[in-house]
C-alpha cells in the first residue's frame, strides 16, 4: 500500500508539473497585436480635466508648487533622460463661478471649497480679479502650449437664478426662460473680460452641467433643465453669440449619465439628448446652428461597471450618435465614483495602480467602444478623500502638501502621446477573448504620421506581445510605463518593433512608434 501511494502522488506530482509547465508556456507565448493604419475610426479632439474647485485656491500657493502642479498637468517637455515632466493636456476646463462665493455662508452650500466666485459682483459691476487661482493655471495652461480652452457653468450667475442662489429649489430650473437673454449677455460678457485680462478665447463654452439631477440640497452649484429648456437656452446664447461676432461654440448638454443620450430614462423631459438635439426632425432641433459644436456631450459616472454592461452601453450610445450625419461624441468628466458592482469603491483616495487601471479601463472602453472624440476629467486637483483627483492637496488654501498619484499619469499615457487630430485606427489582438478585460489595446495615428498604442495589463503577470503594423512606417518604439513604481518611465532604448515585447503586470504602458 506504501508503494502504491507513492506512485499516485509521483503522478500527480508529475500532472501538476506538466499542467504548470504547459500554462506557464502560454503565459508566455506572445499576444499578436495587428494594428491596421488604413482602418480608421474617430478623430481625437482632446483631453482633458477641469479647475473645479480647488484651483481657486492652489492658484494662490507659493509659485514652487502650484508650477509643479501646473507641469504636471500641462507640460511636454522632458528631462534629458527622456522622462516625461507632465501628461500634456490639450484642453483646460474653466469653472465660470454663478458668485456662490461671494455670498459666504448665506450661499447655502456648506463647503466653501465647492463655492464659486463670479465676476460679476452682488452690485452688478464686473471684478476680473475674481477667480484669481482659476485665472492664474488658464494661463499656465496657456503658457505650457495647450491651445484649447472651454468654460463651464454649473449654475447660472445668483443675479439671474429664481432663488438668489446657485442651486436649485424642489428640483426644477433655476432660470426663467424670460432670462434666457440676460445669461446669454452675461456669457459674452465673461468670454470677452477673461480675453481682455488674460488673453485667452474660450473655444467653448458649456452652459448646462448634468441637467438630469435636480441639484436642490446645496452640495455645490447646479441647476437642472430639461431638452425643452436647454433648446430654448442654447438657442439664445447661439443669436447672442452670433450677432456679437462670437467665434466660440456651444457644447451640450454634459448629461449626468451616458445612457441619457440614447434612452428616456426615469427623468421624464431629460432623455434620448442625442437625436432630441440633433435629429432635424425633433422639435428641439439644434444641429443647425452655427454656434453649437456638432458633438453630443456626457459623463461616463455610474455606467462603467460591470465590465460587459458597461461595453454594451458604449455600443449603444455609439450606434446612436452614428446615426446622425458627422456628429461626434464627447466624453466631458468622469472620476471614480460609487461602488462600481463592486469593482472599485469611489470613496477613500487612491494614488496607487488600483485606481490607475481601473480608470485606464474606463477611457480606453470611451475610446474604443463609444468612439469618444475627446476625454476629459473632472477634478484636476482635489482636497478630498475620494478617487477624484489627478493631483492631491491639503485642504488650505494658502500652502500646504500635494501628492500626484498613478491616476494621473495613467491619463498621461493617453493624453501625453494622442494629440489633437490623432486618428484610432484598427487593432486585432489574438486571444482577445481568453485575455477579456485584462489586457486592453488601442493605437492611433497622429498627425506627424506617429503611432501611439496603449496597452492596460490589469492582470497580475506579464504580457509579451509581438507587433504587426500595416499601412504605417513603424519600424521602432519607445515605452512609457506607468506601474506602482514608475510614472510614465521612458524605456531604456528603442524597441526593434519585430521583437517581443514585455508589458508589466499591472501596468499602463504607451508604444510611441517611429518610422
Amino acid at each position: 500500500m506504501k508503494s502504491n501511494h507513492s506512485f499516485v502522488r509521483g503522478i500527480s506530482f508529475t500532472f501538476c508539473f506538466l499542467l504548470f509547465y504547459f500554462f506557464s508556456q502560454a503565459q508566455h507565448k506572445p499576444v499578436v497585436v495587428s494594428i491596421d493604419a488604413a482602418v480608421t475610426h474617430q478623430t481625437i479632439r482632446n483631453f482633458g480635466a477641469s479647475d473645479a474647485w480647488s484651483c481657486q485656491y492652489a492658484g494662490s500657493w507659493p509659485d514652487s508648487k502650484k508650477q509643479q502642479m501646473a507641469n504636471w498637468l500641462f507640460s511636454m517637455d522632458t528631462t534629458a533622460s527622456g522622462q516625461p515632466q507632465g501628461i500634456g493636456l490639450s484642453l483646460w476646463r474653466f469653472n465660470i463661478g454663478a458668485g456662490s462665493a461671494q455670498q459666504g455662508n448665506a450661499s447655502g452650500i456648506k463647503d466653501e471649497w465647492r463655492r464659486a466666485e463670479s465676476f460679476l459682483e452682488q452690485d452688478s459691476t464686473w471684478n476680473w480679479k475674481r477667480q484669481a487661482g482659476q485665472l492664474w493655471f488658464l494661463q499656465a495652461a496657456k503658457a505650457s502650449g495647450v491651445q484649447q480652452f472651454l468654460a463651464f457653468l454649473n449654475s447660472p450667475p445668483v443675479q439671474l437664478t429664481k432663488n438668489g442662489k446657485a442651486f436649485a429649489s424642489g428640483g426644477y430650473c433655476n432660470i426663467d426662460p424670460a432670462k434666457y437673454s440676460a445669461l446669454a449677455a452675461y456669457l459674452v460678457q465673461v468670454l470677452n473680460g477673461v480675453y481682455t485680462s488674460a488673453g485667452i478665447l474660450f473655444n467653448y463654452i458649456s452652459p448646462v452641467n448634468e441637467p438630469q439631477w435636480d441639484w436642490s440640497d446645496g452640495g455645490q452649484e447646479g441647476c437642472p433643465y430639461t431638452n425643452e429648456q436647454i433648446s430654448g437656452l442654447v438657442r439664445s446664447i447661439s443669436s447672442t453669440f452670433a450677432d456679437k461676432g462670437l467665434s466660440t461654440k456651444i457644447l451640450l448638454p454634459e448629461a449626468g449619465q451616458i445612457n441619457y443620450l440614447y434612452e428616456k430614462g426615469d427623468k421624464p423631459g431629460k432623455g434620448e439628448q442625442t437625436n432630441t438635439f440633433f435629429d432635424p426632425h425633433s422639435a428641439e432641433y439644434l444641429g443647425n446652428l452655427p454656434q453649437v459644436q456638432h458633438s453630443i456631450a456626457a459623463h461616463s459616472y455610474f455606467t462603467t461597471s460591470p465590465y460587459n454592461k458597461a461595453v454594451q452601453m458604449r455600443e449603444k450610445l455609439a450606434a446612436g450618435v452614428a446615426n446622425i450625419a458627422g456628429l461626434e461624441y464627447w466624453q466631458s468628466e468622469y472620476c471614480i465614483l460609487g461602488d462600481n458592482a463592486g469593482e472599485i469603491n469611489g470613496s477613500k483616495k487612491d494614488l496607487g495602480m488600483e485606481a490607475a487601471l481601473y480608470l485606464a479601463g474606463v477611457i480606453h472602453n470611451d475610446l474604443t467602444v463609444a468612439n469618444a472624440a475627446a476625454w476629459q476629467y473632472w477634478l484636476a486637483i482635489s482636497p478630498y478623500d475620494y478617487k477624484d483627483g489627478l493631483i492631491y492637496i491639503d485642504k488650505n488654501k494658502t500652502d500646504g502638501q500635494y501628492h500626484d498619484s498613478k491616476m494621473l499619469w495613467a491619463m498621461g499615457n493617453y493624453s501625453r502621446f494622442i494629440r489633437p487630430g490623432a486618428r484610432r485606427v484598427q487593432v486585432t489582438v489574438s486571444d482577445s477573448a481568453a485575455l477579456g478585460k485584462n489586457l486592453l489595446i488601442s493605437a492611433y495615428k497622429n498627425i506627424d504620421n506617429t503611432v501611439s498604442i496603449v496597452v492596460v495589463n490589469s492582470s497580475a503577470a506579464a504580457v509579451d506581445i509581438t507587433l504587426h503594423c500595416r499601412h504605417a512606417k513603424l519600424s521602432r518604439v519607445r515605452s512609457y510605463t506607468t506601474s506602482d513604481q514608475d510614472s510614465l518611465a521612458p524605456g531604456n532604448t528603442d524597441i526593434t518593433v519585430t521583437n517581443s515585447i514585455r508589458i508589466p503586470a499591472r501596468a499602463v504602458v504607451t508604444l510611441a512608434g517611429r518610422s
